[in-house]
């Protein structure tokens, strides 16, 4: 859906991969962390501002306690699942900005923004 938003801004195949990448790894996150013991909404939004595309997903699952150790590579809560730890390093790989704010108990919200060169892609 995200990709299909973006594809108004005439991406290269490797920025909608990057794009997919990035949300597919957030919306995990939010499923497999946020929400383990049940179930929970996960809100997916997207803005297009000029040549850059933000996507901001959010849910009210249990939060992370410690942010900036949950995006520490290889860092994972979730061993036992065979978990990479790799997800907010994936999200920041691909994507120009990468920013996340949680509250335990009270949810999470991941905003990325992809800047793309130009529109019609002529350097």
């Amino acid at each position: 859906m995200v990709a299909a938003f973006a594809s108004q801004l005439d991406p290269t195949l490797e920025e909608l991969s990057d794009i997919k990448t990035a949300v597919s790894e957030a919306v995990t996150n939010s499923i497999i962390h946020g929400y383990e013991y049940g179930e929970g909404m996960v809100l997916v939004e997207a803005a297009i501002e000029g040549n850059s595309i933000e996507i901001i997903i959010e849910d009210n699952g249990k939060g992370i306690d410690d942010i900036d150790k949950a995006m520490e590579p290889f860092y994972t809560s979730k061993p036992d699942m065979e978990r990479s730890g790799m997800g907010f390093t994936v999200m920041e790989t691909f994507m120009d900005e990468l920013a996340v704010e949680s509250e335990p108990k009270k949810g999470t919200r991941v905003r990325m923004v992809k800047k793309f060169k130009s529109l019609s892609h002529e350097e």
